[in-house]
């Protein structure tokens, strides 16, 4: 059975932080030979790559990131000993691990996460954001505490993780001042034919929309698709067209992009969801992020 042997974790450490051998090498006091051989012997004992070359980088492989959480965990716990030996305070941050989906307005995000910033512990919080296909397999794999979005997990993706619903509202559309006050007086059959920003295809809210569009048999020309709900607003923003938020951030994509609600309506409702490993919630950052959102933010 193989024994980890922790002097060559610390130098497989030491590589990844810095994505360089040569770098690695000169804080390590020793040769890059003498550092590759040792990160060799390591991926020999534990029977998987760690490391992919990218041109002149060294990037981390899945099981990589998995051994550099770990490795990172284990030399902080060290470092932490020594203070304590020292008499010095320990006070470590919780660490939180944050997947946001990239179809997540950033408004919704940031008030999702800002209620594990005001724990009385302190948190550190690390962001990734990306599709939620790619998320939930660094989940999958404990490279995620939480992933953040706007729909479950789908039934294609085959992960044991669970659905936790943070909460719902309903839309409110929204445009510049001139295109909005034209729009605003015959709604919602006043957006028939009139420019339109939206989500791409395949996102909850875009599903939604399409649908709700359909069954009033009103065709708004969609003039620009997004990914990104940031910089769909800035264009909304120039007056290219008429956008769709939801409903408990209308205020402050009013004052942020300078733009004015043309109607509301409850009968599209965007959802939220917190997605983890656990079934019940045991991480604090985890469920100081779900117990806000359910008491404060979606009432």
């Amino acid at each position: 059975m193989y024994r980890l042997n922790y002097q060559h974790l610390r130098y497989f450490w030491a590589v990844s932080r810095h994505g360089n051998l040569t770098r690695a090498s000169a804080e390590l006091h020793l040769t890059p030979q003498t550092v590759s051989s040792q990160i060799h012997d390591l991926e020999d004992g534990l029977g998987e790559k760690l490391f992919a070359r990218q041109g002149r980088r060294l990037v981390l492989t899945d099981i990589g990131h998995v051994v550099f959480r770990y490795a990172d965990e284990i030399f902080s716990l060290g470092r932490e000993l020594q203070d304590v030996v020292r008499g010095l305070p320990a006070g470590r941050p919780i660490h939180l691990a944050v997947g946001v989906a990239d179809v997540l307005p950033k408004l919704i995000a940031r008030h999702l996460i800002e209620p594990a910033l005001r724990m009385e512990e302190p948190v550190h919080v690390i962001c990734h954001e990306a599709t939620p296909e790619r998320l939930l397999a660094e989940l999958a794999i404990h490279g995620l505490d939480v992933v953040l979005t706007d729909a479950p997990i789908p039934p294609a993706v085959k992960i044991r993780a669970y659905n936790h619903l943070l909460g719902q509202c309903g839309i409110t559309f929204m445009a510049s001042g001139k295109l909005a006050s034209g729009l605003r007086k015959g709604f919602p059959g006043s957006l028939d034919g009139a420019p339109f920003l939206v989500p791409v295809r395949g996102t909850a809210l875009r599903h939604e929309l399409d649908g709700w569009f359909s069954t009033r048999s009103i065709r708004p020309a969609i003039v620009g698709e997004f990914e990104d709900s940031a910089l769909l607003k800035v264009f909304g923003q120039t007056g290219m067209g008429f956008f769709a938020v939801p409903s408990v951030v209308e205020d402050e994509v009013e004052v942020q992009y300078d733009v004015e609600p043309i109607g509301t309506v409850d009968d599209i409702v965007e959802r939220f969801y917190a997605i983890s490993v656990e079934r019940k919630v045991r991480h604090p950052a985890v469920a100081a992020i779900c117990d806000a959102a359910r008491g404060d933010l979606f009432v």
